[in-house]
């Protein structure tokens, strides 16, 4: 089978692409737990163990933890805005009917959340009207 691009992505599991037959190059991820036998992956790591070419796992930095932390934030933060906010606001009907000072302060401080002194890990989340 041939693969490309094979790395550790923690002590056990292997990020690669395969070659699919149909598909071409595809994402996969060996998983020692995984049942599922359409990729023998017995024989996938018999032939990496023989090429030894399998990147070594390495461990994100702080700065990479950080950052996708603040972006998982920020996007939740996002869904908030669009979801619950903007469907109120864009609406003029809507906004006619309901406190506006309450939705705008609760919108800006959701905008405010990367603000908090505890992003992106304590964050406190303001209550929607």
């Amino acid at each position: 089978m041939n693969y490309r691009n094979a790395k550790y992505i923690d002590d056990t599991r292997i990020d690669c692409e395969l070659d699919h037959p149909v598909h071409g190059w595809i994402p996969y991820t060996m998983d020692p737990s995984d049942t599922d036998m359409t990729i023998n992956n017995d024989e996938l790591i018999k032939t990496m163990v023989e090429r030894a070419d399998v990147a070594a796992y390495v461990p994100p930095t702080e700065a990479e933890l950080y950052s996708a932390k603040a972006a998982a934030v920020r996007a939740e933060r996002d869904v908030k805005l669009s979801s619950e906010v903007d469907i109120i606001v864009g609406n003029p009907l809507r906004w006619a009917e309901v406190d506006q000072v309450a939705w705008a302060t609760y919108r800006q401080s959701l905008l405010a959340v990367p603000d908090q002194i505890g992003f992106p890990h304590d964050v406190v989340w303001p209550t929607k009207p």
